[in-house]
């Protein structure tokens, strides 16, 4: 008899041990890549928090990660973003950091910071290519997701962005995998920089940076398994 409640109180601590091992919920470990646009600023607005806050409601557990941290309402939230760099920069950047980190995740926004005289539209393809290799390198399963970059009313140094996100547009299909899918994501479709930018016409406001959490995170719940109920 005293076997018998032994082997049934056995069963009843690996049952839930067991449910609670199938209800566990996985962390994602997300890599927000760009300029300033994805670090933000004093007085413009970026797409993090927002992205932050909708994955949560819907019942993700999300960790941003990267070595440089800005302010957010919940305290300094991670990411690999940089003021004033293009994405040739970023490419050497990534290498270093990929070295002793990964990330299930990666998120690239990255085409602005060159002018248009520079004719810089197949520079910035290639370094999107070779930041995603670098992320494969340190983990061969991560999902990247590369934006087509939000237009900008600086001109003429922006005008090459059209055609750059026609560029970056091929790259899903040109790179993708079973293994490590990569997804585009139109930033451009339905952002305005007349209402969606301050008044430089190139960093988001609020408007801008809810516009384009929405973006990020239509894309990431297409990507990733449903959140446990």
């Amino acid at each position: 008899m005293k076997n018998l409640k032994q082997l049934f109180v056995c069963l009843l601590a690996f049952t839930a041990w067991s449910v609670a091992s199938a209800t566990e919920q996985k962390i994602y470990h997300i890599l927000p890549v760009g300029d300033s646009i994805t670090e933000g600023g004093g007085n413009f607005s970026n797409y993090r928090y927002p992205l932050l806050k909708k994955l949560t409601a819907a019942g993700y557990r999300v960790e941003f990660t990267g070595s440089r941290t800005s302010a957010s309402p919940v305290g300094p939230l991670r990411h690999e973003g940089y003021g004033g760099k293009n994405a040739e920069f970023l490419a050497g950047v990534l290498e270093n950091y990929f070295r002793t980190n990964s990330a299930d995740i990666v998120l690239i926004h990255s085409g602005h910071n060159h002018t248009n005289t520079e004719a810089p539209v197949r520079g910035i393809v290639a370094a999107t290519e070779a930041l995603i290799r670098t992320a494969r390198n340190a983990n061969p399963h991560v999902i990247v997701l590369v934006a087509q970059v939000i237009p900008s009313g600086k001109l003429p140094k922006y005008e090459y962005i059209p055609e750059l996100n026609v560029e970056l547009a091929k790259l899903p299909a040109r790179l993708t995998t079973q293994e490590s899918p990569v997804i585009g994501v139109n930033m451009a479709d339905g952002f305005n920089w007349q209402t969606d930018t301050i008044s430089d016409h190139v960093h988001p406001n609020s408007l801008g940076a809810e516009k384009m959490a929405a973006k990020w995170f239509a894309a990431l719940t297409n990507a990733l398994a449903a959140p446990h109920s």
